[in-house]
């Protein structure tokens, strides 16, 4: 029985010592910490950002709902998308959520930590507006007092592409007790800031290229329009024809003949400074308004002494129009011409011999004063030729300009051709002959009986 005890309290405290040694060495196993990758989620956000701004041509409303998840991501209060104005150098706000009226303002450049982050090319948080610098500060109360916000902290990154800033995504106030945002919240806006950047420059190039488009659409129907504009050639026995080559899309020059009653004819040529858009406009509004006045008024110093005035008070500083307008009376054959500072128009006689009508006054638009004379002169079995100076002034390839004797020597050589053929023809061999065409090719040719 003693042995018996001694061993059931062998048993009994072998257990105890169990019990003890478990309590301080062999506690219960922790579970491993979790650590929530955000990489993926990240990710995600880029590529759903860029799929919808590749998508869309609505460039504002695509920035919206990338806005919307940016918001979400960073578990910001309001965020909003500023772009750099070029010319005027301030920021302009193109996408906003949850802070009004942005768009009313332009933001110098270099204010505020919007400048800070363009000039850093950095993403910069300010974790307490109150306590940051003053000047910042009092950019974000002044901002707050125009908009109904009130601003704690801010994330702000810079847009970047290719090295060049084009604007900044701007976030305010983390959706959190204190309202500030934490280093994490910088880089993570950092991180999205990259691929936003790239997705905007795609995005606003393909608006940029949809308006190119339609602009040179809307350009190509004022070149049509304008060839409305130009008098078409009539039969061979007609006695004027004309032609016009633009050197672009639309042309400066303008051509416009009629029989004004029974074997008078009137015609006028112009050519507008300048090129483009400005200047297919004043040639638009020449040519209408002397479509109109020629029905009615068959003196041609008083047709420019009226298109004068009317483009002195109407036109644009440093533009002007040269014109020559002239009457053909067949039954009396002799010419009537007044000329407004136009290329003095070649005259073919039937003995084979050149001149010129050198009398000029100035140029339509130019002074709004001058009153402008004609004169008659015989034309009988004569030819001549009104052109502008992208003819005389069209180049070889070596550079040199083929002149006024230049273009008699295609006057000669086709001569012989009815006159519209005949314009064809000296317009196709001079294209032909490899000369470059820079400036818009027009010619009106009189031919007497």
């Amino acid at each position: 029985m003693n042995y018996d005890f001694h061993l059931l309290d062998i048993i009994k405290k072998k257990n105890e010592f169990q019990t003890v040694n478990s309590m301080f060495f062999s506690s219960k196993k922790k579970e491993p910490i979790k650590v929530v990758d955000t990489k993926n989620e990240d990710l995600e956000l880029i590529t759903k950002m860029n799929q919808e701004l590749a998508r869309s041509l609505d460039l504002t409303e695509t920035l919206q709902d990338s806005l919307e998840l940016i918001i979400k991501r960073i578990n910001a209060q309001a965020a909003n998308i500023f772009l750099i104005e070029e010319k005027k150098q301030v920021f302009q706000c193109i996408a906003s959520k949850y802070q009004a009226y942005l768009e009313d303002f332009e933001i110098p450049i270099t204010q505020g930590v919007m400048g800070k982050a363009v000039f850093s090319k950095k993403c910069i948080r300010v974790g307490d507006v109150r306590k940051d610098v003053r000047e910042i500060a009092e950019f974000y109360f002044d901002l707050d007092n125009k908009t109904n916000f009130t601003t704690y902290s801010v994330l702000c990154a810079p847009l970047i592409v290719s090295d060049d800033c084009i604007g900044v995504i701007h976030c305010l106030n983390k959706k959190s007790q204190t309202k500030l945002f934490e280093e994490n919240d910088r880089k993570l806006l950092e991180t999205l800031s990259g691929p936003a950047a790239l997705a905007i420059r795609n995005a606003k190039m393909a608006k940029d290229m949809v308006v190119k488009n339609r602009i040179q659409k809307e350009i190509e129907i004022v070149g049509e329009i304008q060839k409305t504009l130009l008098s078409k050639n009539k039969n061979q026995n007609f006695p004027i024809a004309g032609i016009n080559i633009p050197a672009k899309v639309v042309s400066g020059d303008f051509y416009n003949f009629s029989e004004v009653s029974d074997g008078i004819f009137g015609f006028g040529v112009a050519d507008v400074s300048g090129k483009g858009i400005k200047s297919s406009l004043l040639m638009s509004k020449a040519s209408s308004l002397y479509r109109c006045l020629s029905k009615t008024i068959f003196s041609p110093s008083e047709l420019l002494n009226i298109l004068n005035t009317e483009i002195c008070e109407t036109t644009s500083r440093g533009m002007f129009v040269t014109m020559l307008i002239g009457i053909y009376d067949k039954n009396k054959k002799e010419l009537t011409l007044s000329n407004a500072g136009h290329e003095p128009p070649i005259i073919y006689s039937k003995e084979n011999k050149f001149s010129n009508f050198s009398d000029a006054g100035p140029p339509l638009g130019i002074a709004p004063k001058v009153k402008f004379d004609e004169k008659k002169i015989p034309f009988e079995k004569s030819s001549m030729y009104v052109f502008t100076d992208g003819i005389t002034e069209i180049r070889d390839q070596k550079g040199d300009m083929l002149g006024a004797e230049g273009f008699q020597d295609y006057i000669k050589k086709y001569q012989n051709i009815p006159n519209s053929d005949r314009l064809n023809k000296i317009i196709e061999d001079l294209i032909s002959s490899g000369r470059i065409q820079k400036d818009d090719l027009t010619i009106v040719t009189v031919d007497g009986e």
